[in-house]
């Protein structure tokens, strides 16, 4: 049997970071193979990149390979059996091959890429960089159970809103039940999830997690009789300080249970540690983190929406045009838990719309790349293959293959993005009731009927980084690319990205 395309590039990345030995376990999120690597002396960068299928490698705490959506899950999945093992899990020891097979020459470039990589580490590896690391590992499995909910919450909105236009009749109303009640799966009990989640992050028991995070939706208490907020005298409300409470108590659940299983005997640990931490951190939750988080949460939504309001269009222009800028560095998963706190706080979340204004002037600036350089065969069959999925909103492909290796056009279509979000900004009252990807993908998310409006700034989006890029971003030896040096020259220009 012939071998895919799927297993070739297993095969190939496994060769190029030193073996299947080199690697301690694989995760995967919508476009990115996520390795963590044993001994990064063995990894060969620039054979990474050269890949044909790969996109983009991302240096971080983890060694990211950017293929794409759709293709991603199926070459992970080869890869963790080629292992025996599952995603997430540590591989058992291998005995790799020294060094690979490489020549001499790879190994030297190699280990020079590792001493670069371990001196940028140095000023990367900071306490926040850290945190951001770990809202990305809580939030990043839970992506496509916010999609296919969201999708499915933006039906049943449709098919409410027409029932409510008396274009549909009330034999619909168990149809939309239905539906909301399969999207509440997620969002009704999303701290339990975020809780288990945040649990194998840091290092907890998966199950106390997820009993630290329903312990915040309050169940059992009556409404006759509130638990009270010490701080301020005021009732406790269900999932008051919401899923950054979550985070933060079970961070704390991670330090009591590691402490107790230090102290207490092996012989009564599996009763005592799990009773006393539950009751320990139940407390501290309830009376502490509720209270505090639930304040914090509360002031960091009345500033976002407070900043919204007076900025206006030069806001929305601000966040589209630097967001581009944070998805490169991984800032953009902070952003996760505020879109959550915005939607339970307010329904609806003004942010994402905005933000996802960015990956339209992407869509711009690969179009104008391809009028303007249309004879490098080699540049246009990249725009082809990240194009529609840059349209339905994984910006990925288009950001690692196509613009920022460039260089001029990632900056071009930065300034697209950040026309669509000023036109999204000054509109106005544009939210989303849920997360997912953006791009069209996000109308049917859109709240209150207003994709119209939604669907003016991803219009101007396209236009923006178009014409930026049309008359500002485009490089000389880009359109100038002939058959015999096109390739070799994007090929050389990928580690743009990691300099």
């Amino acid at each position: 049997m012939a071998e895919t395309k799927e297993q070739r590039l297993a095969g190939e990345i496994y060769e190029n970071v030193g073996g299947i030995g080199n690697v301690e376990k694989i995760i995967h999120c919508m476009t990115r193979v996520r390795m963590t690597i044993k001994d990064y002396s063995k990894v060969n960068l620039d054979g990474l990149k050269a890949i044909d299928g790969v996109l983009g490698v991302v240096e971080d705490e983890t060694l990211q390979i950017v293929l794409g959506p759709g293709i991603v899950n199926k070459v992970a999945n080869i890869m963790v059996a080629q292992a025996g093992v599952k995603l997430g899990e540590k591989f058992p020891n291998h005995t790799a091959k020294k060094d690979s097979g490489l020549t001499n020459r790879e190994i030297a470039e190699a280990r020079a890429a590792e001493v670069k990589a371990r001196e940028k580490a140095k000023h990367k590896n900071s306490a926040f960089k850290n945190a951001l690391k770990s809202i990305s590992n809580i939030f990043v499995p839970l992506i496509p159970a916010f999609v296919g909910a969201g999708i499915i919450a933006g039906i049943a909105a449709i098919f409410a809103n027409m029932m409510t236009a008396d274009r549909l009749s009330q034999d619909w109303v168990p149809i939309i039940t239905t539906l909301n009640v399969i999207k509440n799966g997620l969002y009704s009990y999303l701290v339990i999830y975020v809780g288990i989640n945040s649990a194998n992050e840091f290092g907890a028991t998966p199950g106390l997690g997820g009993i630290i995070g329903g312990t915040t939706l309050l169940t059992g208490m009556s409404p006759d009789a509130p638990l009270p907020n010490i701080f301020n005298g005021d009732a406790l409300s269900a999932g008051q300080g919401g899923i950054i409470g979550v985070i933060f108590a079970v961070w704390i659940l991670s330090l009591v249970e590691k402490w107790l299983h230090k102290v207490v005997h092996n012989s009564v640990d599996i009763i005592v540690t799990p009773t006393i931490a539950l009751l320990v951190v139940g407390l501290f939750t309830i009376f502490i983190v509720m209270p505090v988080a639930g304040a914090v949460s509360g002031a960091l939504v009345g500033s976002i929406t407070w900043l919204l309001h007076v900025g206006g269009a030069f806001s929305g222009f601000v966040l589209g045009l630097f967001f581009l800028p944070m998805v490169m560095f991984g800032l953009h998963q902070i952003l996760t838990p505020i879109h959550i706190e915005m939607i339970n706080k307010t329904g609806v979340t003004p942010l994402l719309p905005i933000l996802a204004m960015a990956g339209a002037g992407q869509v711009g600036a690969a179009l104008a790349l391809w009028v303007r350089c249309r004879k490098n065969k080699k540049l246009v069959q990249l725009i082809k293959g990240a194009l529609p999925v840059g349209i339905m909103g994984i910006g990925e492909p288009l950001i690692y293959g196509v613009t920022l290796p460039l260089g001029r056009p990632f900056i071009t279509a930065c300034i697209g993005g950040g026309i669509g979000g000023a036109v999204i900004a000054g509109i106005g009252n544009i939210g989303a009731f849920a997360i997912g990807t953006s791009g069209v993908d996000l109308i049917p998310l859109i709240a209150h009927g207003h994709w119209l409006g939604y669907v003016f700034g991803l219009l101007s989006g396209y236009a923006g980084g178009f014409i930026a890029t049309y008359f500002f971003g485009i490089p000389k030896e880009a359109r100038a690319a002939t058959e015999e040096t096109k390739a070799s020259d994007l090929v050389g220009r990928k580690h743009y990205f990691t300099d």
